[in-house]
């Protein structure tokens, strides 16, 4: 299943886009859903027909899908918000507000990702288009899933064996509420189908990301630091769509401001995203609302090609055989060594990039090695993994010095 998550800074015509993306997948008979993660909806309005929490057909081949959040969080969430409302009202709080406080921050959009690995399973559709939230959204629940495998992996296991041990003698004692097995095994269960759809987000063979931008400073700016953070996270970007670019047969004087600042951004975007495709976007003449006018935008930024197709492959994370050990190179376009920080721990690598932090599970061939420099190289972070020579290369080395044979 092709999975295509649309997102940009906020207004910048990302659902506009991810919706004339759909009609055009639909139209070449592929089985298309388009589902709007974004808690202040807007696919509908795009489509101009009526979505609910369930897929509704919009044409052949084409279903929409706009999320209830009670709705999608009774369904992946429910046990584990009733034993959390049930801990707050415990400790004083009004059930009302323990109900709300018992919904984790994020969780709402996270929930809607679920959906994504529901219909993998399920195999209803060829292709899954995603109306992201605006990029710090969209962020914070793309690395959520690494921090939850750290938490389940290194606190969960205690957890669990402690609320096991000590249940029945702070039951017996105390109207506390404990987690049931229920609760436990509920938290599990939502954990392996994060694992799930993490997996098949990271999958660069299934799933990409496209940068929506316009020609402006603020959207670019923000469009380089969300390419950044999505290649810290391990995502794939295939493309960037450059929105609203004022036609060549706009010549109006009070235009021509605009149309030589845009030009000089487009050039700009062209030269700093590269290699990644840029896909030009004209501003047509009316508001792209229904599905023939969203036809007429793919048919202006896809021509004739495959809007579903991968623009761009490339791997983000790589490791080189040296000398002396080996070489993690991380891709980090526009960041800068000032902003990079790394904690080296054993088995795990944390790498800090501005405000968002990733802790790399390191394959096996570097867990024992100690981290002897990092650098930045161009958009490349280059870190030096230093594998101790045995004694048998050491005296080899030292036979080569003093001119003997080995």
């Amino acid at each position: 299943m092709r999975v295509i998550l649309f997102t940009g800074k906020g207004g910048v015509g990302k659902t506009s886009l991810a919706a004339a993306t759909a009609v055009r997948s639909a139209d070449m008979g592929k089985r298309t859903l388009v589902l709007s993660t974004d808690i202040a909806h807007s696919l509908a309005d795009s489509l101009d027909v009526e979505l609910a929490n369930e897929p509704r057909e919009v044409i052949p081949n084409l279903w929409g899908q706009e999320t209830e959040i009670y709705k999608t969080l009774e369904t992946y969430w429910g046990v584990i918000q009733r034993y959390i409302s049930a801990l707050m009202a415990w400790r004083g709080m009004n059930s009302i507000v323990a109900d709300e406080v018992a919904v984790l921050p994020g969780m709402e959009e996270l929930a809607n990702l679920l959906y994504i690995e529901r219909y993998r399973r399920e195999g209803a559709y060829d292709v899954v288009i995603v109306d992201s939230a605006p990029t710090g959204e969209t962020l914070r629940l793309l690395s959520f899933p690494d921090m939850l495998h750290w938490w389940m992996n290194r606190l969960f296991p205690l957890q669990r064996k402690v609320a096991a041990v000590v249940r029945p003698v702070v039951g017996a004692l105390s109207d506390i509420p404990l987690p049931s097995n229920s609760v436990m095994d509920a938290v599990v269960e939502l954990y392996a189908e994060l694992e799930d759809v993490h997996k098949l987000l990271l999958d660069g063979e299934q799933t990409s990301i496209r940068l929506v931008v316009n020609p402006e400073k603020m959207v670019i700016k923000e469009a380089q630091r969300t390419l950044t953070y999505l290649n810290l996270f391990g995502y794939s970007t295939d493309s960037v769509i450059v929105n609203r670019i004022l036609p060549q047969s706009v010549t109006d004087d009070y235009f021509s401001g605009w149309k030589e600042s845009q030009r000089k951004y487009i050039e700009y975007i062209d030269e700093a995203f590269s290699p990644l495709p840029i896909l030009n976007m004209p501003l047509l003449d009316q508001e792209v609302v229904g599905v023939d006018m969203l036809r007429r935008m793919a048919a202006a930024v896809f021509g004739e090609t495959d809007p579903t197709r991968f623009y761009y492959k490339g791997h983000v994370q790589t490791i080189d055989k040296v000398e002396d050990g080996y070489v993690l190179n991380l891709e980090l376009p526009f960041a800068s060594k000032e902003q990079v920080s790394l904690i080296h721990s054993r088995d795990e690598l944390n790498v800090k990039v501005g405000s968002y932090r990733r802790t790399v599970t390191l394959p096996h061939v570097l867990i024992n090695l100690k981290v002897s420099e990092a650098k930045m190289d161009g958009h490349v972070l280059r870190i030096h993994f230093l594998q101790e020579a045995t004694p048998e290369e050491i005296k080899g080395k030292k036979q080569k010095h003093l001119g003997g044979k080995p």
